[in-house]
């Protein structure tokens, strides 16, 4: 049931972004007179799932079955299709090549612009419905909980973040950890007293290369509910009990003190195998051994940091939501943008995920907050990724009508088919690599 319902939102999101993307290139080709041919939500390679055509329209509305994107179909214009037949024929007022560069142009960056205006929308919406509630550092007295890389350079549970060399760190979220990924020096009050750390040159790497968090809310593990026959019942865990303590194996049967950061990465570590764990109930200490499973899971439901530490909302009204969501969405842009140099690196390209990365962000149960924010970050992503100058994405085609405007000639037929199928082909490369990453994590 829990894949299900992430597989639907991914293919809600998948669409509302593919249709808006396609809209933007379908509303200015209709300005401008362009002929749309077809409109349609996914590809269609081999056969359609549903198409429409209206007696009065030109255009033909289908859905593909193959949900990596959607298209348009301009007459007199060579794209995915690779119909070079309508070319033979002689230019027509109504077709894409007759256009001038400029509206050409125009119809290209449209796709990319539309996606961008969602994302704004969506921030804009979420800042106004929702307003903001988050944890302070300040009021995480317990601090942070840290990875073994993350003390290995200085860093100790228990520390609460002040601020970077750049940045006053208020609250765990995206800008704060691309802040300490940036960072030279991050002080944290340990004990009542400023502590400077100073993090090491290739620290991103090293975190990108781990592909864990470093770092998370430190409060104590404590079961708010058990699911019915699972691993946790089996070991007797009930409603209430807070884990205090675990035998980790890997540090010579040491004894560590749990939080909910630490013990979720032992279960992560440990799939099926049976740890050791010391449970207080009712101000009575006990001790059971439970077994996480395959997927790092023992079937229980915890107790949210808001439990122990205290929220802190903050509302907007309509003109201000606009002008936070217009700063969240270019922060993000920005940020993802800054962050493709990692893509580059051996960490890097190995942590680049398909499908199943992509579903696994979505939440189960259903959050509405949770989807939207998803979605507006990946309609950035999209936005980004089509204007790389790359053949068979828009910015390829934005790429080569560049080139027509500065040099006043247009590339060949010929030129644009072969760039057309090396764009094809480089992308459905690219896709499947990071489909087999998927499948080589989960193997």
């Amino acid at each position: 049931m829990s894949t299900l319902v992430v597989i639907l939102q991914f293919l809600l999101s998948l669409t509302i972004l593919v249709v808006f993307h396609e809209f933007g290139h379908f509303l200015m080709a209709k300005l401008f007179k362009v002929r749309v041919e077809k409109f349609y939500l996914f590809f269609n390679p081999g056969f359609t799932l549903f198409k429409h055509k209206s007696k009065k329209s030109d255009t033909e509305y289908g859905i593909g079955w193959l949900p990596l994107g959607g298209y348009v179909k301009l007459a007199g214009m060579i794209d995915e299709s690779l119909d070079q037949e309508q070319m033979k024929r002689d230019p027509q007022p109504w077709e894409f090549r007759t256009k001038p560069a400029w509206q050409r142009l125009l119809i290209m960056v449209m796709g990319v612009v539309f996606n961008f205006i969602l994302a704004l929308f969506i921030y804009f919406m979420i800042a106004f419905h929702y307003g903001e509630t988050y944890i302070p550092f300040k009021n995480m007295t317990d601090g942070m909980a840290f990875n073994e890389y993350a003390q290995s350079i200085g860093f100790r549970n228990g520390d609460i973040l002040l601020r970077t060399d750049s940045k006053e760190l208020v609250r765990l979220d995206d800008e704060s950890m691309h802040a300490l990924l940036e960072a030279k020096t991050v002080w944290v009050l340990r004990d009542g007293v400023e502590t400077a750390i100073q993090m090491p040159e290739d620290f991103a790497e090293k975190i990108i290369e781990s592909n864990s968090m470093f770092l998370g809310i430190n409060y104590p593990f404590e079961v708010d509910s058990v699911m019915p026959d699972s691993r946790a019942m089996r070991a007797g865990l009930l409603k209430g009990d807070r884990v205090v303590s675990y035998i980790d194996t890997s540090f010579q049967d040491s004894v560590r003190k749990s939080d909910v950061f630490s013990l979720i990465a032992m279960f992560n570590k440990n799939k099926n195998v049976p740890i050791s764990i010391t449970v207080r109930r009712k101000n009575t200490l006990g001790h059971l051994v439970v077994t996480p499973d395959a997927d790092g899971k023992i079937g229980v439901a915890m107790r949210g940091p808001g439990s122990f530490f205290k929220y802190e909302t903050v509302t907007y009204g309509f003109f201000e939501s606009i002008s936070v969501g217009v700063e969240k969405g270019f922060g993000r842009l920005f940020n993802y943008v800054g962050d493709m140099k990692y893509v580059f690196t051996p960490a890097g390209a190995k942590n680049i995920g398909g499908f199943v990365t992509i579903g696994s962000l979505f939440p189960y149960p259903f959050n509405a907050r949770i989807f939207w924010e998803i979605t507006a970050f990946l309609s950035l992503i999209l936005a980004f990724m089509n204007i790389l100058p790359i053949p068979a994405l828009d910015g390829g085609h934005v790429m080569f009508l560049a080139y027509e405007v500065i040099t006043k000639k247009k590339p060949s037929q010929n030129v644009m088919v072969k760039a057309q199928i090396i764009g094809m082909v480089l992308l459905f490369a690219l896709i499947l690599y990071a489909n087999l990453n998927d499948i080589h994590r989960a193997l």
